[in-house]
């Protein structure tokens, strides 16, 4: 008995070892091993997945894959180029007079009355499989009423066990549109789209009196209600006619907002039963684009599956003059898209998605302010490059800078800081200034994001046709130019300013109050706290006193909303590449008190609105600049915003990602990825080799431990013999 004992152990031990083969520590299922996936990571949960109602990052990464408006952007140009996506061309606008005559090309503006764009869609385009499209032999839906008995063994859309699919059609772009006005959705760009498409205002107001008159749960057909600005010509052309003349108006086309809609899956939706089992299409898309979403948990795991229905759409073969020394046009002219599926993981906090990152878990990341060190080291001249120990990985990294802007922005209808008083406007445009130039960008820039931004001049950021480089581009209420660099104005020159307001020392010059300046913000925690500190001490070098408000987010919006707020911070990421993207921001016509819009500062300027209504309509030219490079001179002169900066973008990948070229402007980009997977496996098992040495010595403690325990069992056996 002895010898096939300790046979045992020693078969036990080596079955210990032997299943060490692959790391334990390996976060995903063994039969996605080897295959085409992409695995990256998510924090926060999407908030819609409707495309005429989500408006953030969060939702967008998700149904841009799954969507697909008529345009797109060519991924490796820049600029930034639009190109067809399920358009057959670019539409080319077509001016029309007050009586819808046709006008030259080349008519000014403002006779220009109306701007028709039609759309040719290219023809066999499908749908991604989909129980709405399901039909019964009989041809007829077979989920469009849907019984409680039915409905008793559905909790998921997977449990619908048909799917169908159809082909895309110019009608499905038309119900789409007419979905922005759809009372129940409240879609973000309603407001300003109905500034343009001819007659949507009126249409969301009919609309609305037909919700009202109707149960809430019934469904609304919109193919029942005409738009006058959004016909179907015929199965593959339909058209938009907008007020005006707007070039602008192509980008919004790349947007998920001009997505096309199905009416049978809007029909399937609106059923009651599936909205209370949460069976939605905020919840569950459906699309034509590259991938579908087919597990949606958005507390732990969501997974982007190919469409099998995707249309015949290919690699692009050329880009920037570095992107083929990059390798980005290895894959040219191959199917898209290139990666199977692709699983987002929630990751709440940094240090377990920067670990799992290292590990080879997640095929790239960002770079956190606690790793950066770790990852990034400045070399000379002030340019960021890998550690060696990310070198040796075979970690690559990608920057870029940012088509965004962060600012902090006075409330112009305020009694101190703003300038719609012509009493006090003067006093407290020096009053901006002062506190602009005191509070550091540069500093901030080099303390809080890692040296990860360009200090703003202006509301433009570099990459957008009207930025301005070098001494060109410089604000000269802020800067110097020193030694063929801007040097930001000393603080004297800020107090200096701050006595010519009439607080010297920040103090008023009649009444000897000090100068107490207000911030509402929704920052919280450690790092918040850091920063709200730095700032104080900013404006104390200039004898201002700040107070910091924080409130929970939806407070702080009714405070802007409401005019309340003083000072506040505010960001802004380019919806499209043109400078009317950020300039629109500060027109009076979008002011956030006075017409619900996004100028949440509630500047105004006749001369810069005047200006603005120009450039609205002009194509990028000299001219153009022109008029631009005198708005953005006003809005230096009037400070309504304290210019803070442009995020660097810095993305790490591993070297079995490829294809990957970082950009804020569109947002379909998972389709041009490519993963080596055999690459992956390779490097994972390297990287995550368990430490076998323990077990062995486990295995025979082990042994030696049972050994003397059956010794003395033997030996009391015996004894029990005899």
């Amino acid at each position: 008995m002895k010898r096939p004992f300790f046979l045992l152990l020693l078969c036990l031990a080596a079955t210990l070892i032997a299943g060490c083969g692959d790391a334990w520590n390996n976060p995903y299922p063994v039969a996605e091993k080897g295959k085409n996936i992409l695995y990256t990571a998510f924090t926060d949960r999407p908030k819609h997945l409707d495309p005429v109602q989500s408006y953030s990052e969060d939702g967008i990464t998700f149904i841009a894959q799954i969507y697909e408006p008529p345009l797109q952007y060519h991924y490796l140009k820049r600029p930034y180029a639009l190109i067809p996506a399920t358009a057959e061309t670019l539409p080319a606008p077509r001016y029309l007079d007050a009586q819808g005559q046709l006008l030259p090309a080349n008519t000014a503006a403002e006779k220009i009355a109306f701007t028709d764009y039609v759309i040719a869609i290219k023809p066999g385009i499908r749908y991604q499989p989909h129980p709405a499209f399901a039909l019964t032999a009989a041809r007829l839906y077979q989920y469009h009423d849907l019984t409680a008995e039915q409905l008793s063994s559905i909790a998921s859309l997977a449990d619908f066990s048909a799917t169908g699919t159809r082909e895309l059609v110019a009608d499905d772009y038309v119900y789409g549109i007419k979905r922005l006005a759809h009372p129940h959705l409240h879609s973000p760009i309603l407001g300003l789209m109905s500034s343009y498409i001819n007659g949507l205002g009126d249409f969301a107001s009919h609309l609305q009196k037909s919700a009202l008159a109707r149960r809430r749960e019934a469904w609304l057909d919109l193919r029942e209600y005409p738009l006058d600005g959004v016909k179907v010509i015929d199965r593959y052309h339909y058209r938009i006619r907008i007020k005006g003349k707007y070039p602008q108006f192509l980008y919004w086309l790349a947007m998920p907002f001009f997505s096309p809609m199905p009416w049978e899956a809007d029909k399937f939706y609106s059923q009651p039963g599936l909205v209370k089992k949460n069976i939605t299409l905020d919840w569950y898309p459906v699309g034509t684009g590259p991938y579908m979403l087919t597990e949606n948990n958005p507390n732990a795991r969501m997974v982007l599956q190919r469409n099998p229905n995707f249309r015949d759409e290919r690699y692009p073969c050329e880009g920037e003059a570095e992107d083929k020394n990059n390798g980005l046009l290895k894959d040219c002219g191959q199917r898209l898209p290139l990666i199977d599926q692709v699983v987002f993981t929630r990751e709440k906090e940094q240090i377990p998605y920067w670990n799992k990152f290292l590990q080879g878990y997640y095929d790239a990341s960002g770079i956190s302010s606690d790793a950066f060190d770790q990852a990034v080291q400045v070399v000379g001249g002030g340019e960021a490059a890998l550690t060696d120990a990310m070198q040796t990985q075979g970690i690559t990294l990608s920057t870029t800078v940012a088509t965004s802007t962060f600012y902090m922005g006075f409330n112009w209808l305020d009694s101190l800081t703003g300038g719609s008083n012509p009493a006090t406007a003067e006093r407290a445009r020096l009053l901006r200034q002062a506190i602009s130039i005191a509070i550091n960008q540069e500093e901030f820039i080099s303390i809080f994001q890692n040296g990860r931004g360009v200090a703003a001049q202006g509301p433009i950021p570099p990459g957008i046709f009207g930025y301005r480089e070098e001494r060109a581009g410089i604000n000269p209420y802020m800067y110097d130019w020193v030694d063929g660099q801007a040097r930001r104005k000393p603080i004297i020159e800020a107090k200096r300013l701050l006595a010519e307001a009439g607080w010297p020392s920040g103090r008023d010059v009649i009444t000897g109050e000090p100068l107490v300046i207000h911030l509402d913000t929704t920052a919280t925690g450690v790092g918040s706290k850091a920063r709200m500190d730095w700032l104080q001490k900013q404006l104390g070098q200039i004898d201002v006193q700040l107070v910091v408000r924080n409130t929970d987010y939806n407070r702080f919006q009714e405070k802007v909303r409401k005019g309340a707020a003083q000072i506040f911070y505010f960001g802004w990421n380019a919806d499209y590449p043109d400078p009317e993207n950020f300039l629109f921001l500060l027109s009076s016509q979008q002011s956030s008190v006075l017409h619900d819009g996004s100028n949440a500062a509630n500047y105004s300027n006749a001369l810069y609105d005047s200006l603005f209504t120009q450039v609205q309509t002009m194509e990028n030219s000299p001219q153009r600049q022109a008029l631009i490079d005198q708005m953005v001179a006003q809005l230096r002169h009037d400070a309504p915003w304290i210019w803070g900066f442009h995020p660097k973008d810095y993305s790490l990948q591993h070297a079995w990602l490829m294809n990957r070229k970082p950009g804020k402007v569109g947002n379909n980009t998972l389709k041009y990825q490519r993963i080596d997977a055999s690459l992956r496996e390779a490097k994972r098992a390297e990287w995550n080799r368990p430490i076998r040495w323990p077990l062995l010595f486990l295995a025979l403690g082990s042994m030696a431990v049972f050994g003397l325990i059956f010794r003395a069992y033997r030996r009391r056996e015996r004894r029990a013999m005899s």
